[in-house]
C-alpha cells in the first residue's frame, strides 16, 4: 500500500489530520514527505499497526495515548493512560507561576499531582531550579521520571497522597488537582473516558481542593504563593475557600477563552 492510499482509506473513518499523525508515527515520515511523495510504499509490516491505531481512534481512544506523547509549553511529553493528557489550559498555571519567581532565583517549588510531570518539569527548566513533585500513583511517577530524565529537568519526585509524605516549606505551591464531580456525565464522554478517573474527579469537585487548602499553610513560608487550576465554574468557590483558609492578595486568571481557570493567593502566615 502507498502512503497516499493509506491516508485515503483512513480518512473515511477519522479526520485526515489525525490519520496523517498516525501514519507519521507508524512509518517514521514527516507530513511533508506524505504530501510530496504519496506514491511511496508503506512497508507491509507497518500496515497492521497503522490500521490498529486507526481503529482505536475510531473507538474514541485519545490521539495522545496512541502516539504516546503530547506537546506542552513547547516540549514533547511522554504520556500513557496512567496520566492525564497535558492540556493547553494548564499552560496558564505555568505562566502565572513563572510571574511569581525570576530566572536565576532558587525558589522552593512544590507541584501537587505531578501526572506526566509537565508542570514541574516545565517550571524546573524555565526557572533553572529544582522542583519537588508529588503524585499518589506510582505508575504516573514512572512516566514523570522518564520525562524529567529525557528533558534534563531537576525534579525530585515523591509518592504521596497530597502532603502526606512531604516535609518542609515552600515559596510556591502549584497544583492541577481533580476538580470534576464524581458521576459527572462528562466523565463518560470523549477523551475523558480513557483518562485516569482519580486524576479527574473528587467528591463534589472541590474535595481535593479543600484538602489542599487545609494542609498547604503548613508547607508555605509566610508570603508564599498557592496557585491552583480549577473548573470553569468554580472561580467564586475558589475565591471564598482561599479567603476562609487565610490566604490574601487573591488572584484569579482567565484563559484565552476568558474563563477563570487559575486561582491563588499569598499565605499570610497566621
Amino acid at each position: 500500500m502507498k502512503l497516499g492510499e493509506a491516508i485515503a482509506g483512513a480518512r473515511k473513518l477519522i479526520p485526515v489530520a489525525e490519520a496523517r499523525l498516525l501514519l507519521m508515527h507508524v512509518a517514521s515520515v514527516s507530513a511533508t514527505e506524505i504530501a510530496a511523495h504519496p506514491e511511496r510504499d508503506l512497508p507491509s509490516a507497518k500496515l497492521p499497526e497503522f490500521m490498529s491505531l486507526v481503529s482505536r481512534r475510531l473507538a474514541g481512544e485519545p490521539i495522545a495515548y496512541l502516539l504516546g506523547r503530547r506537546e506542552f509549553y513547547g516540549r514533547d511529553f511522554n504520556v500513557t493512560p496512567a496520566v492525564l493528557i497535558p492540556r493547553p489550559e494548564t499552560e496558564l498555571l505555568v505562566e502565572v507561576a513563572l510571574r511569581k519567581v525570576s530566572r536565576g532565583d532558587t525558589p522552593r517549588i512544590l507541584d501537587l499531582g505531578a501526572g506526566s510531570g509537565c508542570v514541574a518539569i516545565t517550571l524546573a527548566l524555565e526557572i533553572g531550579c529544582e522542583v519537588t513533585a508529588v503524585d499518589v500513583s506510582p505508575e504516573a511517577l514512572a512516566v514523570a521520571r522518564e520525562n524529567a530524565d529525557r528533558l534534563g529537568a531537576r525534579v525530585r519526585f515523591i509518592e504521596s497522597d497530597w502532603f502526606a509524605a512531604v516535609d518542609g516549606q515552600f515559596d510556591l505551591i502549584v497544583g492541577n488537582p481533580p476538580y470534576v464531580a464524581e458521576g459527572d456525565p462528562h466523565l463518560s464522554e470523549g477523551d475523558l473516558r480513557f483518562e485516569p478517573v482519580g486524576a479527574l474527579a473528587s467528591g463534589d469537585g472541590l474535595d481535593a481542593i479543600r484538602r489542599i487548602l487545609a494542609e498547604a499553610p503548613r508547607h508555605l513560608v509566610p508570603g508564599g504563593w498557592l496557585l491552583l487550576e480549577h473548573g470553569y465554574d468554580q472561580a467564586e468557590a475558589l475565591r471564598v475557600l482561599l479567603e476562609q483558609a487565610g490566604f490574601g492578595a487573591i488572584e484569579q486568571h482567565h484563559d484565552l477563552a476568558g474563563i477563570i481557570r487559575v486561582s491563588g493567593g499569598v499565605w499570610l502566615g497566621h
